[in-house]
C-alpha cells in the first residue's frame, strides 16, 4: 500500500478510537449524572464543560449532537439496572490509560457539582474508582 493510504488509514483509525473513547467518556459522566435521578443543569454543565475543556469537540465528534443518543443509553441502562453493564461496555471502549487516569475525577467533579453526593453516585463512584481509579 502506498505511504499516503497508509497514512489516511492510519489517521481514521486513531481518530474513531478516540470518538469512541470521548463518547465512553460522556456516557460515564451521564452515568454518574443520573444516578440519583435528579438532572441538575448544574450537572449537564459541568459535563458539557469537561468535554469543551478536554478538546474533544471537533469534526467528527461533538458533545451535543451526541448528548441524546447517550442519555437515551444511559437512561435505558439505569431503568433496567443494567449499570453494570454499561460500566463493562464503556471500560472496554477507553484504552487511553492518561483518559481512564482522569475520569474518575471528573466524575467526581460531576457529583459533586451540586455540593450533595448521595448514596446512588457514592456506589457508583466506587465502581468507577475500582475499574478506572
Amino acid at each position: 500500500m502506498n505511504q499516503r493510504l497508509i497514512d489516511l488509514y492510519s489517521n481514521v483509525s486513531v481518530h474513531a478510537t478516540a470518538n469512541l473513547e470521548h463518547e465512553a467518556a460522556i456516557d460515564l459522566l451521564l452515568l454518574v449524572m443520573t444516578s440519583d435521578h435528579h438532572i441538575s443543569d448544574a450537572e449537564l454543565e459541568e459535563i458539557r464543560q469537561i468535554s469543551e475543556d478536554s478538546g474533544w469537540e471537533s469534526s467528527t465528534f461533538s458533545f451535543d449532537q451526541y448528548l441524546g443518543q447517550a442519555m437515551a443509553k444511559v437512561r435505558s441502562a439505569v431503568s433496567e439496572h443494567r449499570v453494570e453493564e454499561l460500566l463493562a461496555d464503556i471500560d472496554d471502549r477507553v484504552s487511553n490509560h492518561l483518559l481512564r487516569a482522569a475520569l474518575f475525577s471528573a466524575a467526581r467533579d460531576v457529583a459533586g457539582v451540586d455540593h450533595d453526593i448521595d448514596p446512588a453516585e457514592q456506589s457508583i463512584l466506587g465502581q468507577i474508582a475500582a475499574r478506572f481509579g
